[in-house]
């Protein structure tokens, strides 16, 4: 069973950072899948952020591009997204998740696991 458990979300000052952490265990390879971030807000879609592979490189979408950082601790089944210069519309409840494929992950948005989350609240 593959588990992922997220964390690194708090309250900060806009224009301030925070690096979100995500641990995977369980029957789990990172050599053969995608590792992404999404976030939802109150009221609003889930919104893809960030996706990564060991082989393939990193994605990110507009919103967050520039302003993160995706990245992999292979060795230790850990997956991160630092995040810069935060603004209030980034507040959201950001979620951890991987799939096998970049399709199941970024297209379709259907991956085969996730985190329970971790809030971001930036305040003005």
């Amino acid at each position: 069973q593959v588990q992922l458990v997220d964390s690194g979300g708090g309250s900060v000052q806009a224009g301030g950072s925070l690096k979100l952490s995500c641990q995977i265990s369980g029957n789990f390879d990172m050599s053969d899948h995608f590792v992404g971030w999404f976030r939802q807000a109150p009221g609003k879609a889930r919104v893809r952020i960030a996706a990564i592979s060991a082989y393939s490189g990193s994605a990110y979408y507009r919103i967050i591009e520039g302003r993160a950082t995706i990245s992999l601790d292979k060795a230790n089944s850990m997956a991160y997204l630092q995040m810069y210069n935060l603004q209030p519309d980034d507040s959201a409840m950001y979620y951890c998740a991987a799939a096998p494929t970049f399709g199941k992950l970024w297209i379709t948005e259907r991956p085969d696991y996730w985190g329970q989350g971790t809030q971001v609240t930036v305040v003005s």
